[in-house]
Order: C-alpha cells, then sequence, then structure tokens
C-alpha cells in the first residue's frame, strides 16, 4: 500500500488537463446508477447531449432541452432545500415563455424576465397554499439557467450560480472559454458589494459562516426562485428551526428573483455551449471544460464532462470513481452535489436554415421524452397545453 507521501508524489506526476486524469474504468459510467445521459440528440443548430448525476437523497437538480426547427430552448434548475421549487420551475417556466412569446410576438430580454417573474410569483402562490401541510416548503428555492436561441441570437438568462460557457476559437484555432453569466454568490465580492449597497443598514446582510460568506449567514446565492421566507415576512419560518432562523424580522427581501440577461448574436467563431449547475465548476475551469468539449468525440460529451468532474471528487478523497460510483445518494453528497450538463454544439452551416429536426422534449433524469410545440414565430401556433412528455423509457435509447 502507498504511503501518503507516495501518493503525493503520484499525484504530482499527473497531467495538468483534468480529463487526463480519467482511467479507462472512469470512462465506463454504465455501473455508475446515479448517472444519466442522452449521448447526442438534434437541435436546430446541429447536436446536443445531456447527462446529470445525483447525489442528494432526492435529486434536487432538474433540467430541459426542447427543440424545434426554429429555436432551441435549455433549461437547468439547481434546487435547494428539497426539490419542490426546481421542479415547479422545470413544469411552468418553459410554459410561461412560450406563452409571452405568442402574446407579443417576438423573443426579447424583457418577455424572457417577464417569464422569470411570472415562475416566481407562480412558486410563491404555491408555498401559500402547501405551507399549512409542509412549513418548510418556504425554505426550498433553485438557481434557475435558462438559453434560448432563435434566429441565431443567444439569449441567457440567470438567478444563482449556475453558469453558461461558450466554447471559441482563438486566431490561432486554439478553444478559449468565454463566461457569459454571472454567479450571484456571495462568495463573490461584487455580489456582496452589490448586497451591502442594496442593504446599507444591515449589517449582518452577508455573514462569514463556517468559512463560506452567506446572505444573512444562511444561503450562498442572491438571487433564486423561491426561497420565500427570504423574500415576504408572510412567509416566515419558526424561529425554532435553526437552520432557517433571522436574527430580526425580514423587513424587505434580501434575495431577488430578478435575473442576469444576457444577449449575443451567435459569432463565427463560436463552436459549442456548456450550461451547467455549479456541481460542475466546483471541480473544473470554464477552460478546462472547454478543451474536454473539444478534445473529444461529441456523443456523450455531456456524460464525459460529469465523469472527469467525479474523478476529480474522488481524488480530492484519495480514491477512485469507480469505488466513488459504489457509493450511494445521500451518502454521495458528502463527496459532490447532483450535477446536471447539457452540452449544446453549434454547426453554422444550419443558421438561417429550417433544418429538419423534431419537436422534441426532453427531460433530464426522468426518462421522459416526448413532443414539444416550440415553433415560434414562424407562422406555426405555439400550442402551450401540448407540451405532454410521455413515460416510456423506451423512447430514450
Amino acid at each position: 500500500m502507498f504511503s501518503w507521501l507516495s501518493r503525493l508524489a503520484a499525484m504530482c506526476l499527473r497531467p495538468v488537463r483534468l480529463y487526463a486524469r480519467m482511467s479507462k474504468d472512469d470512462e465506463d459510467g454504465a455501473d455508475d446508477t446515479l448517472l444519466w445521459c442522452r449521448d447526442l440528440e438534434r437541435h436546430s443548430l446541429g447536436e446536443f447531449s445531456i447527462s446529470v448525476v445525483q447525489a442528494n437523497q432526492i435529486l434536487e437538480d432538474q433540467s430541459q432541452v426542447e427543440t424545434s426547427p426554429h429555436a432551441t430552448f435549455v433549461g437547468v434548475y439547481d434546487g435547494h432545500g428539497g426539490p419542490e421549487a426546481s421542479h415547479f420551475v422545470c413544469d411552468n417556466l418553459f410554459l410561461h415563455l412560450t406563452r409571452l412569446v405568442r402574446e407579443n410576438g417576438t423573443i426579447s430580454e424583457d418577455v424572457l424576465r417577464n417569464a422569470f417573474s411570472a415562475t416566481e410569483e407562480g412558486f410563491l402562490d404555491f408555498v401559500r397554499r402547501a405551507r399549512e401541510i409542509k412549513p418548510l416548503i418556504a425554505a426550498t428555492g433553485t438557481c434557475c439557467l435558462v438559453g434560448v436561441i432563435w434566429r441565431g441570437t443567444l439569449y441567457v438568462a440567470n438567478l444563482g450560480d449556475s453558469r453558461a460557457v461558450v466554447g471559441c476559437l482563438d486566431r490561432a484555432n486554439n478553444i478559449v472559454a468565454e463566461q457569459l453569466t454571472r454567479d450571484h454568490n456571495a462568495s463573490m465580492e461584487e455580489v456582496r458589494q452589490e448586497l451591502k449597497s442594496l442593504h446599507p443598514d444591515d449589517s449582518q446582510i452577508v455573514v462569514m459562516k463556517h468559512g463560506v460568506w452567506r446572505v444573512k449567514g444562511i444561503i450562498q446565492v442572491s438571487r433564486s426562485i423561491g426561497d420565500a421566507y427570504l423574500k415576504k415576512s408572510e412567509f416566515a419560518i419558526d424561529p425554532s428551526v435553526p437552520r432557517f432562523r433571522l436574527s430580526e424580522p425580514l423587513r424587505k427581501p434580501v434575495l431577488t428573483a430578478e435575473p442576469s440577461i444576457y444577449t449575443r448574436p451567435i459569432q463565427p467563431q463560436d463552436k459549442f455551449l456548456i450550461f451547467a449547475s455549479d456541481g460542475l465548476w466546483e471541480h473544473m475551469t470554464n477552460q478546462e471544460a472547454a478543451e474536454i468539449v473539444y478534445d473529444n468525440p461529441r456523443a456523450g460529451i455531456a456524460k464525459r464532462l460529469i465523469q472527469t468532474a467525479l474523478s476529480e471528487a474522488a481524488r480530492k478523497r484519495e480514491m477512485r470513481y469507480i469505488d466513488l460510483k459504489k457509493v450511494e445518494k445521500g451518502i454521495r453528497r458528502f463527496f459532490h452535489d447532483d450535477i446536471t450538463v447539457v452540452v449544446i454544439f453549434i454547426d453554422h452551416e444550419l443558421l438561417g436554415k429550417n433544418a429538419a429536426v423534431p419537436e422534441m422534449s426532453v427531460r433530464g433524469f426522468t426518462n421522459t421524452v416526448g413532443p414539444s410545440k416550440f415553433s415560434i414565430l414562424e407562422g406555426i401556433d405555439v400550442n402551450v397545453s401540448s407540451a405532454i412528455r410521455c413515460d416510456s423509457a423506451q423512447t430514450l435509447y
């Protein structure tokens, strides 16, 4: 058996690139029962890959990809405090967006912002009705990352610390990662300053607790859907629950559901987009993720990113991913978070064309796939009620 000194020496000899550390066993995720993927499907501008790994006893990540010949929608929802908020957003945000696009005749930053607002209000109303039965539902929330590609333009909206990254070629044909979103996390100095400027009379608006900056000493993210007890006093949680105890009654919201929105035309050098919950970014940088995507085959690339992150999570505990696979959900959370990854490849020759792709709705880790009506503004009616999914695992693979 190696001593700790031998193990340290072995680690120092490993290649710098994260994905080079994966063994052949690491690359084979077939026996990881907590890992789900769809290796490769088509969307309006190319192909996409999606994968999810569960760590919590109940999966708190939810995700979806909606495709049509004219547009592509991606949603990654990283829940906390329970699965209710992320499930609600997955069921409702896309439907609000299609309704608002139909009503406004276009997609825009305002339409995206209003879809987020409608989803937030809907979830707070749900909490209002459900908290008599389940009081702690007022403490459930979710980060929310959305991407829409339509008519050669990319729209990205974000709450929380999930992240969207674009992989671009530089002049030397090297892949370069560009982060499209801003992390709304109190670990960021600019976020702490923003919170302090919004709450100048609250000395406890950000507090260092257990070595981590947290809003009110409780939560790391500063923006979310849900977390009702940190937004409205009517949702106050019994102070006997120490995890959610506020030092004083809520006077005004300390979290917001106002998304950061970014719009850019798809550019000739853009090769792919990575949408992922923060569980991925805890174990690799933007650049490392972009290099993995660029240097490997498309099929199964989202799964490869997750497997690389899991290999790194295992290495930090001086174990192998092949051994981590044997750890059960719930206990697995001590090693890594739920992780969702969607990789969207961009084939520029398809820009401006109505690609012969199916209208499809895919939800991560639920073994459901079905039709999606996402034919935006092309003379085809967007029927919100028709986004029906069929529960058939046979249609998934």
